[in-house]
């Protein structure tokens, strides 16, 4: 069983149409999942809703229900490598949640998350994801770098509950970080598949630049990139069915 989220109605049907879903969802509080299979693999997929609190909610859904032996989550985000054009795939081999920390003096501080701010040492590189997510990635990358007209790389991803519309805190983000995309929700659900003791594959397709003009960006592009994410998917759990170790 493999656990596979998205938070967006583009993303959820960019992913039905790539897998063997059934028509009808099942309610669980205010997240919707749909059961289906792959590759001869049972799924469970949640509409999760946007930001980090519903993301994390519906991580937790598909762990206590389903039990899934990974997480996945799919879909778009912001751009914030200079390198990377929008329809660009970034697959996740480092993470963290970038708006978490302690504001003192008119400066915020992030921290690593669900520690005491207090005395913690300043978030400064983003924890790298599992290993068999990095290798199971690059195999990936390899997979799909033909089929797809933008580039394919495996980088970091930040996550923050805002959408980013600013190239000033772009260039910040980039040069704290070393992160290549940031989203609002693939943190979160890092927390809940830290927490569960599983691995979570982040695969994020850029929608805008998060620059001044994301806003109009995103609302054209966001179904282009959900499919890109949504071709990721299918081939990555090609991919992990074929050597489930």
């Amino acid at each position: 069983m493999y656990g596979i989220l998205c938070a967006t109605t583009e993303e959820l049907h960019a992913l039905a149409a790539r897998l063997e879903l059934s028509p009808e969802s099942q309610a669980h509080g205010p997240t919707r999942v749909w059961r289906g299979r792959r590759d001869g693999a049972d799924l469970a997929l949640a509409l999760s809703g946007m930001g980090k609190v519903n993301a994390a909610a519906a991580a937790t859904v598909l762990m206590s229900l389903f039990a899934p032996r990974a997480l996945i989550f799919s879909g778009v985000a912001g751009g914030l490598a200079s390198d990377l054009p929008v329809g660009s795939v970034l697959l996740a081999e480092r993470l963290a949640i970038h708006d978490y920390g302690i504001m003192s003096g008119g400066r915020f501080t992030p921290t690593d998350y669900g520690v005491v701010p207090i005395g913690a040492p300043r978030l400064e590189r983003l924890p790298a994801a599992r290993p068999e997510v990095t290798v199971a990635f690059a195999a990936l990358a390899e997979r799909v770098a033909p089929r797809l007209a933008a580039p394919v790389r495996l980088g970091g991803v930040v996550t923050g509950d805002y959408f980013l519309n600013c190239p000033q805190t772009r260039e910040q983000l980039r040069t704290a970080f070393g992160a290549d995309a940031i989203d609002m929700e693939s943190g979160a659900v890092n927390q809940v598949a830290l927490a569960w003791g599983v691995p979570l594959y982040v695969i994020r397709t850029l929608s805008d630049l998060a620059g001044e003009d994301s806003h109009v960006t995103y609302l054209e592009m966001v179904t282009m990139a959900a499919q890109n994410s949504a071709l990721c998917v299918e081939e990555l759990l090609h991919i992990l069915v074929q050597n489930p170790g």
